[in-house]
């Protein structure tokens, strides 16, 4: 196990911003597209980026990398003055905000400027200057205020994007539906080397060996964002981002990983941390602090939906009985086990107490649903799933009722499927109460191809009576939410194997407000 010989450096609070005068000279937004080779000269190269919005601010985003796959992108050791802007129009001819940042080496360049003062629901129009360069034009879109009666909101929620393994033909998709905000759910790199795939690649390090230092980190975001259609789907919306497994290493749990002992593994979660930090569009509140990172978090949209964003990696118990699929047993029921920790378990319930939204939702990593891959009476179950932890998932899901939630539904990924069901108080008994709905999103890439329906989806349907919808494509879900219904539209992509596949909606699948469950599905 290798060590970074980098340091962690941890701010002590955001840089000064310092005034603008003038104006810059306008430019092509970067909703229209993002296409080309990176010129090297150009330190916009991993393109810009917004995300966690509130009522009043937004954070807008981008890395210095004129050269995105060599050491420290290109850039040197010293700081570097970077000027943004945001505007209500997209000329840049009513500027509302504007100031500068220092970019430095101990955050790889990356600028993340929490942008206050904004108004509520509206379309916001940001970009960066540095040196005479001109990034591309983002374009981004603040909350609601608490109070707000919203009559629809419009968002998608993706995961698992392995880079290797089909091209990004959903984001393109995903970009041209003008959603409201966007949701990532983890996966958004994977650590592991590889030595082929779909896309063309050279045989480079930052690709091809494992990530565990920070460098090696930095260099996996560097050359994953270099994908235009991602650069696309992140210019056009705010992103709300959590992290799954992949963005440290396959199905770690706490501090534990077969890879290496708890010391060791700490220090390699902290690059990945550090590296997940300084590549997304989040706040100086997400920055860790060593292997730690308070990534949990709840954002509203009005009184029309709360969004609890959880992380069930960071506190969760070991996997029980080594992983894998396995029977469940009394290791997975025991109450003593946890897939959230105590503390955001009791956050998430008492935030659902307080809550006054009409719709609730658990943005988060992996299904919560029971998930038997087993035809016959023998039942096995993803051990690294809320499966594994019975006891969490009756405490939050029982603990859902008792508070009487209104509309529960989750969104997820992970499986590399996507999987519609009925949240139920008991799995085993298809007669129990059904306390909400959960939509699991296929992957945007990993898995490639697949196909409509494979023998793994086809035994999930006959042995989980509660699941309403499996497809075993990729792609990602659109979804649209009024105070009396939410709809999912399930996008699919014929073929990622092959640049600009065709995308169809495969599934739309139907949520009234006031009935738990999902009501309809049209195929």
């Amino acid at each position: 196990m290798r060590s970074s010989r980098r340091s962690f450096l941890t701010a002590t609070g955001a840089a000064a911003a310092l005034a603008l005068t003038g104006s810059l000279p306008e430019i092509k937004s970067a909703a229209a597209g993002w296409t080309g080779r990176p010129d090297r000269r150009d330190p916009f190269t991993l393109g810009v980026a917004s995300g966690d919005p509130l009522p009043d601010a937004v954070v807008i985003w981008t890395r210095l990398a004129p050269d995105p796959l060599a050491p420290f992108g290109g850039m040197d050791r010293r700081p570097v003055d970077v000027e943004w802007q945001v505007a209500e129009d997209e000329h840049f001819r009513r500027v509302v905000r504007h100031g500068a940042v220092k970019a430095g080496p101990e955050a790889s360049h990356s600028v993340h400027v929490d942008v206050r003062g904004l108004r509520p629901w509206r379309h916001y129009w940001y970009r960066f200057r540095v040196n005479g360069h001109l990034s591309p034009v983002g374009r981004t879109k603040t909350a609601p205020t608490a109070d707000t009666e919203l009559s629809k909101l419009s968002l998608a929620f993706a995961s698992c994007q392995a880079w290797w393994e089909g091209w990004y033909t959903a984001y393109a998709d995903l970009a041209q539906r003008d959603h409201d905000v966007v949701f990532f759910l983890g996966d958004y790199i994977y650590e592991f080397g590889i030595d082929r795939g779909i896309r063309p690649h050279s045989n480079e390090p930052y690709i091809t060996q494992q990530t565990v230092t920070l460098d090696e980190y930095r260099q996996r975001y560097a050359a994953y964002k270099l994908d235009a259609d991602l650069q696309t789907a992140h210019a056009n919306a705010p992103w709300i981002v959590t992290l799954d497994d992949h963005e440290v290493v396959d199905n770690w749990a706490d501090e534990a990983h077969p890879s290496a002992p708890p010391a060791q593994f700490r220090v390699r979660r902290a690059n990945a941390f550090r590296a997940y930090w300084e590549h997304m569009p989040l706040r100086l509140a997400q920055l860790p602090t060593g292997p730690d990172m308070q990534l949990y978090r709840r954002i509203k949209y009005g009184r029309l939906a709360e969004f609890n964003v959880l992380d069930t990696r960071q506190y969760r118990s070991d996997q029980a009985y080594g992983d894998g699929t396995k029977a469940p047993g009394p290791e997975t029921a025991d109450p003593a086990r946890t897939i959230t920790g105590d503390a955001q378990e009791k956050w998430l319930l008492d935030g659902w107490s307080a809550s006054q939204a009409r719709w609730n939702v658990m943005a988060h990593q992996t299904a919560i649903a029971r998930l038997d891959t087993k035809d016959g009476p023998e039942v096995l179950v993803p051990m690294d799933t809320w499966d594994g932890y019975e006891a969490s998932r009756n405490r939050i899901l029982g603990g859902a009722a008792q508070r009487k939630v209104r509309n529960l539904v989750s969104i997820a990924g992970d499986l590399h499927r996507s999987v519609a069901s009925d949240l139920k108080l008991d799995f085993t008994d298809p007669a129990s109460a059904t306390v909400g709905a959960e939509f699991v999103g296929t992957s945007i890439s990993s898995g490639m191809d697949g196909e409509d329906l494979d023998a793994g989806g086809a035994a999930l349907l006959r042995e989980n009576p509660h699941m309403k919808f499996g497809n075993f494509q990729r792609g990602y879900v659109s979804c649209t939410i009024t105070p009396q219904q939410w709809v999912s539209d399930y996008r699919v992509v014929d073929k990622v194997s092959v640049q600009h596949g065709t995308v169809s909606t495969r599934a739309k699948l139907l949520v009234e407000d006031g009935r738990p469950g999902i009501s309809e599905v049209q195929e």
